[in-house]
C-alpha cells in the first residue's frame, strides 16, 4: 500500500520561482508531501509552473472575487476530498481574511524578503523591501519565514537567514541573493510543518 504523503496548497501572485523550488525538492524526494492546488489571486507565470507539471491549478483573480477571495480559497479546498494539510504562500500578495486565518491558524506560512519583524507590513513587499534596506545602508538582510495570522508580516517566526549586503549593492542585486536564500528557507519551512505533523498523528 502507498504511503498517504499530507498535502499542501500554494499561493502565488507572480513568477513562482519559489514555487518552482517546491515542485523540484518535491519531485527529487527531498520534501515528502504533495501539491493539492497552485491557487493564484491574478493571471501569472506562476500558474503556467503549475500546468507544466500537471498540479491542479485554479485562477481567482481578485478584482473579481474581492473580498469573497478567502471564502472562495477555503470552498476548493473544502472541496478537496483528500485534505490539505497546509497553505503556502509564494510570493502570494493578497490578504487572507481573519476568518480564514482563524480556521487554518497554525497551518499558513508565509516567506518575507527581509529579516523580520525589520521591514515588514504594509507595502513592504518585493522590491520595496530592498530598496528600503540599501536605502538605510543596513549591513545585513535576509529573508524570513513565519505563520500568518491576521496583521502584516507579524506573525510568530520559524525560521530565517541572513545576506551580507555590500557597499556595491543594489537593490536588484540584494533581491538576487535573497531570492537565493529563500528557496533554501522554504523548504526548511516546509519540512518542519511536515515534521510537526507526523509528530500530531503519532
Amino acid at each position: 500500500m502507498s504511503e498517504i504523503k499530507p498535502k499542501i496548497a500554494v499561493l502565488v501572485s507572480g513568477s513562482g520561482s519559489n514555487l518552482q523550488t517546491i515542485i523540484n525538492n518535491i519531485e527529487n524526494g527531498n520534501l515528502n508531501c504533495e501539491i493539492s492546488y497552485v491557487i493564484a489571486d491574478r493571471f501569472c507565470y506562476a500558474l503556467e509552473r503549475a500546468e507544466k507539471h500537471k498540479i491542479k491549478s485554479v485562477l481567482l483573480d481578485r478584482k473579481i472575487y474581492g473580498d469573497k477571495l478567502s471564502d472562495k480559497i477555503n470552498e476548493i479546498l473544502e472541496k478537496n476530498n483528500e485534505k490539505t494539510s497546509y497553505i503556502i504562500l509564494a510570493g502570494y500578495l493578497s490578504i487572507l481574511s481573519e476568518e480564514f486565518i482563524e480556521k487554518w491558524e497554525k497551518k499558513i506560512i508565509n516567506i518575507h524578503p527581509s529579516l523580520l519583524p525589520k521591514y515588514g507590513g504594509k507595502g513592504m513587499y518585493g522590491m520595496k523591501v530592498h530598496e528600503a534596506v540599501i536605502k538605510n545602508k543596513e549591513k545585513e538582510s535576509g529573508c524570513t519565514i513565519h505563520y500568518v495570522d491576521s496583521g502584516i508580516d507579524t506573525g510568530e517566526p520559524i525560521m530565517s537567514i541572513k545576506v551580507r549586503v555590500s557597499e556595491d549593492d543594489t537593490p536588484e542585486s540584494l533581491q538576487k541573493k535573497v531570492l537565493e536564500k529563500e528557496h533554501i528557507l522554504l523548504t526548511e519551512g516546509i519540512k518542519k510543518l511536515l515534521e510537526n505533523e507526523k509528530n500530531e498523528r503519532v
